[in-house]
Formats: structure tokens, C-alpha cells, sequence
């Protein structure tokens, strides 16, 4: 269990700190003003997460690394509106570039320097400053849970009890069992010198302690130090674990979490109230809810502004599977009942934990448009796996590596990534999915995304409207329906998922005319006797812009 140091450790701990944590505030001085968030960016940007080790190699040493990344930003977004050969998000995150012993970064060993794999501090620098001009912005990884037990905290804390870092992890003389929360009887702690260290995901990963004033302290100071070298925000690793107070569902959610979130939230809108914190909390509906904090406090929460959306992207696969819309009706309309009012959401389809997307929908091309076309759709901000936008499958294993594997650019050996050897092998389907095969094919997946990006930030209603579902909840369909609202803009969303054609309507809607913003061949939306009928051809989506927004119903149900 993790609970406050001694006095004597606190102060020794104080006096081993003193060169990296800022000065402790006086007592009795007055409450720092509340500082709200300012970053109505995130809301309907289209973020792309990147593996740094995958995407691009400039050395020939077969992995990638930043200055490689920079030499793509063009291909994620160039900067000029105008072109259409630029997939267009409009940021990045990622995944862990701070030094670290293993080739996925999230055992950290130095918080405040880059991989020597990926480059420099001159490199992300550079990073930042070409992305940023590209109107990009970047978050990055933050692994708060947990260190590297090769970190030298953990090395100070594991060589005696009267460590002054021996309170920076979590110790206890015995081992009381605990498995990891999530099944399995892999256990949770791990003896170290005699005494036993809490790791909930391995022992090379000792769980830091946050009950102790000075872990809190020092991972405020490095957040607030990468802002201030220009990170847009932090992407935060494993949220929900970050107090342990016993087994199973006691290793999850706990009341301690909530409270360092809404500290650590506070500080990070203090030093740049226009970052963005996304929360990783793999867990249900009611329980993600929480973590947005009390909206009273601030506008959207006071604890995490953003969190993925877990549940919806498990409805989304599980719809475009089997052709029925009812579920992800009904997971939109529990984020709607459950999520504060203004709650940004973060969906997606997959990440670098979880089988690549055009595995799990076996290469299907109408599949995999349909599920492209339903995740941009939404409202939040929605984040793209590095790949996805060209249908990049899982390699053929079962271990984390196989689900991040090389970039392909191009179906040469090196796939356009590397002179040199790939650090691991390419996915199957490297001749066809690659971006120099897709780019001049205006039928392929990859233009695809373009267009929906396109449509998304070309119209108001799809990137920061609301949503009220016009698909019921309760009622089996293949149609999933809804419109986006904006205060200058109305629009009618609708995607077929079943594998025939369909009709669909009436609606009654205002409006008699409609201009398409995107739609499939065959797609069609006309105005007659009853209101708006809808015809969508097999996994067919269209977005059509409705021409009044008079007349609107007195009571509209509507997500956040």
C-alpha cells in the first residue's frame, strides 16, 4: 500500500531533491488563482500517433529516429491548405523518446533526455519547431507510473532502507500476492535486497510512489520543463494505476489517482494553459466519465480535459465486423448521459497495444473505409495509428513488436524507411500497403483519409459540433445516423454498415435541400413526402450539409 513517507525520509529526500525541485511555498500564503484551460485546438484536431522507432530511419542504421520523422512531416500535414497530397492532421503524438533500455521507451531511465537512438535535444528541438510551422503540434509520452529499474532513483531507493529515495517507490517486507488487476496470476511485487517493490506491469518497471511530496514534486517540475521547451501536452501512461491501496480492483481508480490528477492538472494549466493532457484509463464508460474531474471547477473537468475512448473503439470494430449500428448507438448515447458537458473525447479504432485494424477486419477495403469514415465522423479528437491510413496489418507474431513494426513507403526491401536493415521485419501486405502505391489512387484508403480529413476541417458542424443520434439505440440496424451541429452549420451524418445496400427514412429535418460535403458512389440523400430519405450502397457513408438551420425541434438529444 502506498502511503506518506516518515517525517526523517521526507527530509532527507528534501535535502537529496533540493537541485531539482523548486522552492516549497510558503505557509499560509493565499491559494494560486484557478487557470482554465486554453486550447480549443484539440477540439475536432486530428491527432497521428507515431512510433519514432518505426516511422522513419535518416542513418541507415535501421531505426527510426527524429530527424527521420522531420523528413515526413510533409506527408502529414505540409502546411498549405490548398494541397491534397498531404494526409492533414493536425498533431502528433509520441510514443516515448526519452531515454529508455528498451526499444518501446516506456521503462524510462532519464526523464529529461532524448533516445540516443532517436537523436538529440537540437533534433526534437528541431522536431518542434518544423511541426509547429507546419501548424502541427506535438505531445509526447509521459510514463508517470512507473520508471526503468535501471533509473537511478531506483537504483538509490533498492540499495538500502535508509535510502533518501527509498520512499520514491513503493516497499514492503513481504510479498502479499497480488496479481496484476487486469487477470492472470502474474504477480505485482518483486523482491529487491531482501525486501519486496511494487511493479504492477514487470519488475523492470517499479511502480513510482505519488504518496511521497517529492515524486510528486519532481514529475510537476519535469512536465512544466518540457512545456516550457514547447511540447503542446503529454499523452499519460497507464493513469488509472497510479495508487495501489490492495489487490484486484483496489490496484484501479483509486480516490488518490483522482486527487494527483487534478493537482498535477492544475499545475500543467499553469504553466501552459494551452497544452492538452490525454488520459490512457483502459477501462469502461461510467468509470472513464470520472476522470474528466468536476466540470464546476473548470469548463470540461478539473482533472484530465481528454481520455481515449476504449468502449467506443471496441463498439466501432464490433459494428463494422457485423454490419449492426445499434451498438455504437447505444455506447454514444452512454457517453452523452455520463460524460460532463463540453468533455472532449479522444476516439480511435486501435494503438500500438492492440492488433493492428486491417488485421483484425482481415484487408476488408469497405470495412476498412467504413470505420475510417465513422471515426472522423465524431466528435472529439480523434487519433490515428501510424499505418492505418494505408492499411497496415499486424505482423505475423502475437508480441507488442508485431503491432509496430517499419513504416512501409514504398514496397522496395527497405519499404522507403531504411537503407539499411529494419529493426524488425515489415508487416505482410507491404506491396500494396504503402503510401508510394496509394498516394496517386484516388480509390485507395489512403486518399480516403485525406478526403475525410479534408471534410472534417472544411466544415464547423463536423470538427467541433454536437451529436444527436438519429439511429435508435434500442433497435437492430445497419445504419448508424446522426447530425453534427455547430451554431452556423447543420449536418447529416450516415454510414451503411452491412454488406447490401439500404434505404433509410424518412427524417424529419429541416430543410429541403442538401450539398454532399463527402460521399461514397451511390450515396444519395433526397428531400420528399415526410422529410429526408437516405440511399447508401454497401458500407457506404455520406455527409451531406443541410441548407436551414430554422425550424429546429423543441427537444433534440444530443452527445457531447
Amino acid at each position: 500500500m502506498r502511503r506518506l513517507a516518515p517525517l526523517c525520509a521526507l527530509l532527507l529526500c528534501a535535502c537529496a531533491c533540493a537541485s531539482v525541485l523548486p522552492p516549497a511555498s510558503v505557509g499560509g500564503a493565499p491559494a494560486p488563482p484557478v487557470v482554465p484551460w486554453n486550447h480549443d485546438w484539440v477540439r475536432g484536431a486530428v491527432f497521428y500517433e507515431v512510433f519514432v522507432r518505426s516511422f522513419q530511419d535518416s542513418n541507415g542504421d535501421g531505426i527510426g529516429d527524429l530527424p527521420g520523422l522531420i523528413s515526413r512531416l510533409d506527408a502529414l500535414n505540409d502546411g498549405n491548405p490548398a494541397t491534397e497530397t498531404d494526409l492533414g492532421v493536425d498533431a502528433l503524438w509520441l510514443m516515448p523518446v526519452f531515454s529508455s533500455p528498451s526499444y518501446h521507451g516506456y521503462d524510462v531511465v532519464d526523464y529529461e533526455t532524448i533516445e540516443p537512438d532517436y537523436g538529440t535535444a537540437a533534433d526534437f528541438q528541431r522536431l518542434l519547431d518544423e511541426a509547429h510551422r507546419r501548424g502541427m503540434r506535438v505531445i509526447v509520452d509521459l510514463v508517470m507510473n512507473h520508471t526503468s529499474a535501471q533509473h537511478p532513483w531506483f537504483i538509490e531507493s533498492s540499495a538500502s532502507p535508509r535510502s533518501p529515495y527509498r520512499d520514491w517507490y513503493v516497499w514492503r517486507a513481504d510479498d502479499p500476492g497480488w496479481t496484476q488487476p487486469w487477470g492472470g496470476t502474474n504477480r505485482t511485487w518483486h523482491e529487491k535486497n531482501g525486501a519486496f517493490f511494487y511493479g504492477l506491469f514487470w519488475g523492470g518497471m517499479p511502480d513510482l510512489n505519488f504518496s511521497t511530496p517529492a515524486v510528486r514534486e519532481e514529475m510537476k517540475r519535469i512536465a512544466a520543463a518540457w512545456l516550457r521547451r514547447g511540447v503542446d501536452g503529454f499523452r499519460l501512461d497507464a493513469t488509472r494505476h497510479l495508487f495501489a491501496n490492495g489487490p484486484g480492483d483496489l490496484q484501479n481508480d483509486q480516490p488518490e489517482t483522482h486527487e494527483f490528477l487534478k493537482e498535477f492538472a492544475a499545475h500543467v494549466r499553469g504553466v501552459a494553459p494551452g497544452s492538452v493532457l490525454v488520459g490512457e484509463n483502459w477501462t469502461t464508460t461510467p468509470i472513464i466519465a470520472r476522470y474528466y474531474g468536476a466540470p464546476e471547477t473548470i469548463a470540461g473537468g478539473d482533472e484530465l480535459p481528454v481520455s481515449f475512448d476504449f468502449p467506443l473503439a471496441t463498439a466501432i470494430l464490433a459494428g463494422v465486423k457485423t454490419g449492426e449500428a445499434s451498438g455504437i448507438a447505444a455506447k454514444l448515447a452512454e457517453i452523452a448521459a455520463l460524460y460532463p458537458q463540453g468533455a472532449l473525447d479522444a476516439p480511435f479504432l486501435t494503438n500500438h497495444d492492440q492488433t493492428r485494424l486491417a488485421t483484425e477486419l482481415s484487408g476488408d477495403p469497405v470495412k476498412l473505409r467504413s470505420a475510417a469514415a465513422l471515426l472522423l465522423t465524431l466528435p472529439g479528437a480523434p487519433f490515428l495509428y501510424y499505418g492505418e491510413e494505408v492499411g497496415l496489418q499486424n505482423g505475423v507474431g502475437t508480441k507488442d513488436e508485431f503491432k509496430r513494426t517499419p513504416m512501409p513507403w514504398d514496397a522496395s526491401p527497405g519499404g522507403g524507411f531504411t537503407t539499411g536493415t529494419p529493426w524488425f521485419a515489415f508487416a505482410p501486405g507491404q506491396d500494396t500497403a504503402n503510401v508510394a502505391a496509394q498516394t496517386g489512387d484516388p480509390a485507395s484508403l489512403l486518399s480516403w483519409y485525406r478526403r475525410l480529413i479534408r471534410a472534417r476541417k472544411a466544415s464547423e458542424a463536423l470538427r467541433t459540433g454536437t451529436l444527436s443520434l438519429l439511429t435508435p439505440a434500442g433497435r437492430s440496424t445497419p445504419v448508424l445516423a446522426f447530425l453534427r451541429e455547430s451554431a452556423n452549420e447543420r449536418v447529416l451524418v450516415a454510414h451503411n454498415l452491412a454488406a447490401s445496400a439500404v434505404e433509410e427514412g424518412p427524417f424529419d429535418l429541416p430543410g429541403s435541400a442538401a450539398a454532399a460535403l463527402l460521399a461514397t458512389d451511390g450515396a444519395h440523400l433526397e428531400h420528399g413526402e415526410g422529410g429526408w430519405r437516405l440511399r447508401l450502397p454497401a458500407g457506404g457513408s455520406g455527409v451531406w450539409r443541410l441548407d436551414s438551420l430554422k425550424g429546429r425541434a423543441a427537444q433534440e438529444p444530443g452527445t457531447k
